[in-house]
C-alpha cells in the first residue's frame, strides 16, 4: 500500500479561507510539502501555519525567485522523487498550494509526474480572482458576460486584444509590469473600470480603484479587474471601498 497524494488549495491568504476539507486532510497528514523561495518565508506554510504540527515531516520545495529562467523541470523532478520515496513508505503526502492547485498553480507540475503512479486528490482552493471580486465588491461577471484572465508578461499587443475581447477581466502577475499595464488601459479609456487589488484577504491588503494608485510598480500577490459587460457595476462601489465608506 502507498500513501496517497493531496493537492491542497489554501486560498488567497487568510487562514480561514481554507475549506473544511482541506483544513481536515491538512491536519491528519504525516508529511507537508510546500512550495518556498530560495529566500524568505513560504507563504503557503504561512497560511498554514496554525494547522501543522511538530508531529508532521515537513518538506520544502525550493523553488528559485528569479526574474531570468531557471531550470524548473529539475526542481519538479526532485521534488517528486522527494515525495515518492515518503509515498512509497505508505505516508500519505500533502502538498500545500496558494490560491488553487489548479488555476496557475505549482502543484500541477507534480501532478503530472506523481498522479500516474499514486492515489491522488485535488481539493479546490478560493483563488485570489474570486477573493479581489468580493474585496472590491464587484462581480466578476453576468449573464453572459465573457470572462478572460490575462497574465501580464504578455505583450501589450496580445493583452489589448485579450482586453478588447472580453466584457470582464482579471490580469494577473501583473508585478514588475504595472506600470505597462496601467499605460495600456489608460490609452484604451478603461481606466475608470479598473479596480487594483494587493495582498487581498491579509492584513495588509489595498483595494482601490486604478486611477487612484499612484505608484509605478506594484507586488508580485496583485490583480487588476475590469469590467466592461452590459451590467452597470459602477465604479463608485469600488471607490466607496478605496475610501473606507
Amino acid at each position: 500500500m502507498t500513501g496517497k497524494l493531496y493537492g491542497l488549495g489554501l486560498g488567497p491568504g487568510d487562514p480561514e479561507l481554507l475549506t473544511l476539507k482541506a483544513h481536515r486532510i491538512l491536519t491528519s497528514c504525516p508529511v507537508v510539502a510546500y512550495p518556498a523561495p530560495d529566500t524568505g518565508p513560504s507563504f503557503a506554510r504561512q497560511i498554514a501555519a496554525d494547522y501543522i504540527t511538530s508531529a508532521q515531516l515537513e518538506v520544502p520545495i525550493i523553488v528559485p525567485m528569479r526574474v531570468e529562467r531557471f531550470p524548473a523541470q529539475d526542481v519538479y523532478d526532485q521534488a517528486a522523487e522527494t515525495l515518492s520515496r515518503h509515498l512509497d513508505a505508505g505516508s500519505d503526502v500533502a502538498v500545500l498550494c496558494e490560491g488553487d492547485p489548479f488555476f496557475y498553480g505549482s502543484f500541477m507540475y507534480l501532478f503530472e509526474r506523481l498522479a500516474g503512479h499514486y492515489p491522488t486528490e485535488v481539493v479546490p482552493g478560493v483563488s485570489s480572482m474570486m477573493a479581489a471580486a468580493a474585496g472590491l465588491g464587484r462581480p466578476l461577471a453576468a449573464r453572459n458576460d465573457v470572462l478572460s484572465v490575462l497574465p501580464g508578461p504578455l505583450d501589450d499587443d496580445q493583452l489589448q486584444r485579450g482586453i478588447e475581447a472580453a466584457g470582464a477581466l482579471a490580469i494577473i502577475k501583473i508585478g514588475r509590469h504595472f506600470a505597462r499595464i496601467k499605460a495600456l488601459i489608460e490609452r484604451m479609456g478603461l481606466v475608470a473600470q479598473a479596480g487594483y487589488v494587493e495582498r487581498v484577504s491579509l492584513a495588509e491588503e489595498r483595494l482601490m480603484p486604478l486611477a487612484e494608485l499612484t505608484e509605478d510598480r506594484a507586488p508580485y500577490f496583485s490583480m487588476i479587474l475590469i469590467y466592461k459587460g452590459e451590467e452597470r457595476w459602477h465604479p463608485a462601489i469600488s471607490q466607496a471601498l478605496g475610501s473606507g465608506v
